[in-house]
């Protein structure tokens, strides 16, 4: 049962250590502007905002000014809370303007074909942009350094201009083929009409992200609120008019992030704090339930990894039996997680997203910012549960989860990237550290399976022929390589606080990915 492999070598990827501060992020780049806010001082808010805000100038395909998401906050001595800055559609966006042609689309999400895939990109697949609504409460509430402090690294690193390496080219020539239709997305990303490619030899060059930087830099003068009611408002507001977009000043102007009481898990003896809102926390709760009747040993082994797949695939079985066509059937995105952990106990796990890579592939030309295609979460099909309307919140795959020590305080946090690939990944991560006690460099480093829904099961080819036999005799088993590309696994990262260290480790597969320390 061996999968074909591209991939010849053994790839290794460094934890972070120390007894302050620990930033991880899927870009080291953003793990560094996090870090350089805990050295000021700062919280983990500030370093979590920064880490966000620079995001969007060094790994724009999966999360930006454009974007929306989810976060886990919380202060040793304090309830965890659930920061909600998760997808709605515009006031003024009309159902009609997405007729079916009658064929199924099988692109991201398994949805009926809407005529021009205008669901899937350009302007008419944006959601309302919440990200820097969400970046603006965290730090309101939490943060302590002034925001132009916590913008600097994310402008120095937009006027310096995304790396033009060989994973830059990757991920834009996956995109090209629309990038293409919108003049400013094209002008950016497709010189000459083509993908950037790196030189042969040397150093690769930089690319600017048409205005970004000056949008980050009147952010950073006038406050985050400008996003939604100054001058930064109107310029994205006209730019959608001008494209016949449905996100208007009105819909930026009422848009607010909030802050939600976490959603509590009991899990082994331990306190799990979850996402509330329309997320995938309801089923990780009842994953994590199923998981505890798991033999333990003292390491995985085929029979639990067995234990696992079943638990996953109920859990998605009942999910789906209770939410019908609300939950979307794709397993990719372009979701990105970063989490923060600072000196004094806070931490924050967050996950945040365009939806597809680089979203609706439009970047609006006034303000630089590449919009979501959040759109794409709603069922085209009228009358469906999930269906297209105004003003309404689709169901989620992210699942950032925060675990308590003994005293009720942040131990551990953590989150993935990756669509519907995202719980099992969580799952896995959590359970090698807090069950079989991994240190979190060695957990990263232990190969898993997927499960995105109630029929079978991937499984990376380094489980073995035992686990894999094991798996198979439950359900359909296809066995891949962990890679770059395609994508089979979700992207994790951690940070466990126990015994006056930190330890923080990110995605092995992941070229960009880095935590680093204060």
């Amino acid at each position: 049962m061996t999968a074909f492999a591209t991939q010849h070598w053994h790839l290794r990827k460094p934890a972070a250590r120390g007894e302050k501060g620990i930033v991880a992020s899927q870009t080291k780049e953003a793990a560094e502007a996090g870090a350089q806010m805990l050295r000021m001082g700062g919280t983990a808010a500030d370093a979590a905002v920064a880490a966000a805000f620079a995001l969007a100038a060094v790994e724009p395909w999966n999360s930006g000014l454009g974007g929306i998401g989810f976060a886990q906050v919380m202060k040793p001595g304090h309830p965890c809370e659930t920061l909600d800055f998760g997808p709605v559609a515009p006031r003024g966006l009309d159902p009609a303007a997405y007729p079916l042609t009658g064929r199924m689309k099988q692109d991201l999400f398994a949805w009926p074909e809407v005529a021009g895939d205008v669901n899937i990109h350009g302007p008419k697949s944006a959601v309302i942009p919440s990200a820097v609504a969400g970046y603006a409460l965290l730090h309101e509430r939490f943060g302590k350094l002034p925001v132009k402090d916590v913008l600097a690294p994310a402008i120095a690193l937009a006027k310096r201009g995304l790396a033009g390496d060989w994973f830059t080219t990757l991920k834009v020539a996956n995109s090209a083929a629309v990038l293409r239709l919108y003049a400013e997305s094209a002008r950016i990303y497709l010189p000459n009409g083509l993908p950037p490619v790196a030189p042969y030899q040397g150093t690769p060059g930089f690319m600017r992200l048409g205005r970004l930087a000056d949008t980050l830099e009147r952010l950073a003068a006038a406050g985050l609120r400008d996003f939604y009611e100054g001058d930064v408002a109107r310029e994205l507001a006209a730019d959608m008019a001008e494209m016949e977009g449905f996100v208007a000043a009105d819909d930026l102007r009422g848009y607010q992030a909030r802050f939600l009481p976490a959603m509590e898990a009991r899990y082994r003896g331990r306190r799990l704090m979850l996402a509330n809102g329309l997320t995938a926390a309801p089923t990780l709760r009842a994953v994590l339930a199923k998981l505890e009747a798991a033999p333990f040993s003292g390491a995985p082994d085929a029979t639990w990894y067995a234990h696992l797949a079943r638990a996953l695939r109920e859990g998605y079985a009942e999910r789906l039996a209770g939410l019908g066509d609300a939950e979307p059937q794709g397993a990719d995105s372009c979701t990105t997680h970063l989490t923060v952990a600072d000196r004094d106990g806070m931490m924050v796990a967050m996950t945040t997203t365009l939806l597809s890579s680089m979203g609706s592939r439009l970047v609006l030309p006034r303000t630089g910012v590449l919009m979501n295609n959040g759109v794409m979460w709603f069922d085209p099909t009228p009358g469906t549960p999930n269906a297209i309307a105004p003003s309404k919140r689709p169901l989620c795959n992210m699942c950032p989860v925060i675990a308590l020590d003994g005293e009720g305080d942040p131990m551990l946090a953590g989150g993935a990237s990756g669509g519907r690939r995202i719980m099992a990944s969580v799952v896995q991560m959590l359970s090698y550290v807090l069950d079989f006690g991994m240190d979190p460099e060695a957990a990263a480093h232990l190969p898993r399976l997927d499960v995105s829904g109630p029929d079978g099961v991937t499984a990376d080819a380094r489980l073995g022929d035992a686990v894999i036999a094991a798996l198979a005799a439950d359900a359909p088993v296809e066995v891949v390589e962990h890679a770059v590309m395609p994508v089979n696994f979700a992207c994790p990262n951690l940070i466990l606080q126990q015994g006056g260290t930190r330890v923080g480790i990110t995605d092995v597969m992941s070229p960009w990915s880095a935590a680093v320390a204060e």
